[in-house]
């Protein structure tokens, strides 16, 4: 069998990655790809919003398969697209992928199926939602506990958690003023800041069975200790200690399980990734948001310990037939992901720096360097995004696969490179 995977992060190259592994698939293709993706699978100049030309090539080439990997072309309809020319497709519709695509959407449904998240409000202009803070915390001083939202995908960067009055206004001005993150600030989302520690439980689904992935620890700001802007994600590990197995149950019970069957009872029957980001709150784990593909860089490590056949379990999720499904196998080790960052990221970062090291460090043991904004030229790989390479790597403990990352990760080498020290330490 033929597989197309759509994308071209850190993410698909893990994706590719592991279904060419399968014994099962023939050719990989992966449409834009990049330079790790050239070598892993073969890459398609097609971009992910070209439905047309994805649809023409999965035919042409016998594609048996496509899975999607980025949020945009699920929200836009990429599924509904290529069901409706009888291709077999993983991941959600459109309507069902609405889960992400507007956080109001999700918050509401989250209310209505009673699964435990922060208390919102949301709001269409800027005048009406800074009235709102002025009048809900007049004393400019106060702490004020509320993380700003743009309603539509960021690239998990339209968030900003707020302390003070003077931040919630600027963010207000930045999202719904200024655009600065385009279309996704038509509609803002105030929510009460949760405190704890957050973690990520992915799921899959075929919309009637959920078969839960080993929870997973993200890294969002930019900078060590949870300093700094909120990023795509700075690096992740699993298993977290942090969601022990009594925890896992307590969340499919009351998180992903209501979730699904709200979903349905809506008439937006979900198949595919379902990922809850959590904060684990003094008063249990409440949902922060809901995305609805594999995270990225959380599917790196999980799929770096994922030993079940890959394409058996997204065969059996479009089938409708996850029951059916084997146990899956996990190696025992933890997985530890770095990512390494252009100079710059989150904001305003160069491009086109050539890369040097990867060889040396893909020769290490237990390593896998998941490529994610590269692009290879003239036989040279350079960078093309602000998220660089993940570095990912297995050990018999959380610490020694942290040790091996960073060991992978001092032979690679660009001009302003730079990358967090600490991913994984929470979990000690």
């Amino acid at each position: 069998m033929n597989v197309l995977v759509v994308g071209n992060g850190g993410r698909e190259h893990a994706l590719a990655w592991k279904i060419a592994q399968s014994s099962r698939v023939d050719r990989v293709f992966v449409a834009p790809g990049n330079a790790g993706t050239a070598e892993d699978a073969e890459n398609v100049a097609i971009s992910p919003s070209d439905f047309p030309q994805l649809i023409k090539f999965a035919k042409q080439n016998h594609v048996g398969l496509t899975v999607v990997g980025p949020e945009a072309p699920l929200a836009a309809g990429i599924v509904d697209a290529l069901q409706a020319e009888q291709l077999r497709v993983f991941g959600p519709s459109k309507a069902a992928a609405q889960l992400e695509g507007s956080k109001v959407f999700c918050k509401n449904l989250l209310r209505n199926a009673d699964v435990p998240s922060a208390d919102y409000h949301a709001f269409r202009d800027a005048e009406s939602a800074a009235r709102f803070v002025t009048d809900r915390y007049p004393d400019k001083d106060q702490e004020v506990p509320l993380v700003v939202k743009a309603d539509g995908l960021a690239a998990g960067k339209g968030v900003v958690v707020c302390s003070r009055r003077e931040q919630v206004l600027a963010a207000i001005e930045r999202i719904i003023v200024d655009r600065e993150f385009g279309d996704a600030g038509r509609e803002i989302i105030f929510e009460e800041r949760l405190d704890g520690q957050e973690a990520s439980v992915l799921a899959i689904t075929d919309g009637r069975t959920i078969v839960t992935l080993t929870p997973a620890q993200d890294h969002k700001p930019a900078y060590d200790g949870d300093q700094g802007p909120n990023t795509g994600g700075m690096g992740a590990y699993c298993p977290t200690p942090l969601v022990d197995a009594t925890m896992l149950a307590w969340i499919e019970e009351h998180v992903l399980v209501p979730t699904v069957h709200a979903l349905k009872r809506s008439r937006r029957p979900f198949s595919g990734v379902l990922y809850a980001g959590l904060m684990i709150t003094h008063q249990g784990p409440k949902v922060l948001e809901y995305n609805v593909r594999f995270g990225d860089p959380e599917c790196q490590p999980l799929l770096m310990r994922l030993r079940s056949d890959l394409v058996d379990i997204l065969e059996a999720t479009v089938d409708q037939r996850l029951d059916e499904l084997a146990p899956l196998e996990w190696d025992p080790r933890p997985a530890v992901c770095v990512v390494m960052a252009a100079e710059g990221y989150p904001g305003k970062y160069e491009t086109g720096q050539p890369i040097r090291g990867l060889e040396q460090a893909a020769a290490l043991p237990d390593v896998k360097v998941f490529h994610a904004g590269t692009r290879l030229v003239d036989g040279q790989v350079l960078t093309s995004g602000g998220r660089v390479v993940g570095v990912t790597a297995l050990g018999n403990s959380i610490p020694t696969a942290k040790l091996q990352a960073y060991t992978a990760v001092k032979y690679i080498r660009w001009p302003g490179a730079w990358c967090r020290k600490d991913i994984s330490d929470k979990a000690r």
